[in-house]
């Protein structure tokens, strides 16, 4: 926490269906969101990961690469531009709410796709970018990989330092480590429908209740909130994201969204799995300290003369001119 922070702070996580696969439909409703999320108050939102136009860990798991080449087809001509018109209704919708947005997209650039969170402030301006830094399996045909740029998590706002990572970027203990030590105070946890108890086929490491454990766990690591944004799947939109039949897609449902504060307490209930809602929590940024005098990870809590972490920041290029 900055000292020109306010102590309390409202924060909203999102949970919603997309507008699957329909890049304008996608950018209305996430208008429409962050102004209801404005008008009741919030200072910092979170949307899930790719939010826009859609999660992809829906067809590319359950059809094979030559099925689905038609429909990555279809997506890729609805993924978002970082710099385009459609990016510049949701910086106006930002800042005519006056909060601060997270918002998870799959990134369109050139010739190919990332797994892309972009930070707008309240004046609507984007002041950080970055991609998922490793693809999760069969993500990786189809998304390009976030370079050392993409380290930087976290950034210095109006109301305190925020953070945020993509679905299983949450996994890997170095990346989070390299979290705290950037000082967060809310961690935006962007990810994709999760379902529980849908298959025997896929493992238990793959379920709403992990992937919300480990979000919980980086509350307590890091003594910082944070605040599960997730996607959902209707029983109507099985078909047109070719998952019907397919035992994992427990529909409706896929949402785990939820707001944790800073030893890991949950600070909502627990909605409905299958419902749209946007939680919402005041948080006291002060809290984060008090649960420091116990955990400091970074800090007092270590032994850096033991174990330490090596960072590469830089990113890298396909040119580089000498």
């Amino acid at each position: 926490m900055t000292s020109e922070s306010p102590k309390t702070v409202r924060v909203a996580a999102v949970q919603a269906e997309p507008e699957w696969n329909d890049l304008q439909k996608g950018v209305d409703k996430t208008v429409r969101l962050i102004a209801e999320a404005g008008n009741n108050g919030t200072n910092v939102m979170g949307f899930p990961e790719v939010w826009i136009p859609g999660i992809h860990g829906t067809s590319i798991w359950s059809q094979s690469v030559t099925d689905n080449a038609e429909f990555m087809t279809e997506y890729f001509r609805n993924s978002l531009e970082r710099d385009s018109e459609e990016m510049n209704r949701i910086r106006a919708a930002v800042k005519e709410a006056g909060l601060f947005c997270v918002l998870g997209y799959s990134e369109r650039y050139r010739g190919s796709l990332y797994i892309a969170q972009s930070f707008i402030d309240e004046n609507g301006d984007i002041v950080h970018h970055r991609r998922k830094i490793k693809p999760t399996h069969v993500e990786r045909s189809i998304w390009g990989e976030g370079q050392g740029d993409s380290l930087k998590i976290v950034v210095k706002t109006s109301f305190g330092k925020i953070g945020g990572l993509n679905c299983w970027e949450h996994t890997q203990p170095l990346l989070r480590y390299y979290e705290y030590s950037q000082d967060v105070d809310i961690h935006i946890a962007s990810w994709p429908p999760v379902f529980d108890g849908g298959s025997d086929k896929l493992p238990y490491h793959i379920s709403g209740t992990m992937s919300s454990r480990l979000t919980q766990v980086m509350s307590m690591e890091g003594a910082c909130f944070t605040a599960i944004c997730s996607q959902i799947l209707t029983e109507e939109n099985t078909t047109r994201v070719k998952v019907n039949g397919w035992s994992f897609a427990k529909a409706p449902g896929g949402g785990f969204s939820m707001i944790f504060g800073p030893t890991g307490e949950p600070l909502v209930e627990a909605p409905d799995p299958g419902k749209e809602v946007i939680l919402y929590a005041d948080v006291d940024l002060e809290q984060k300290w008090r649960a420091k005098q116990n955990l400091d990870v970074v800090g007092h809590y270590s032994r850096p003369d033991l174990l330490s972490l090596r960072v590469n920041t830089k990113a890298s290029t396909q040119v580089e001119l000498l």
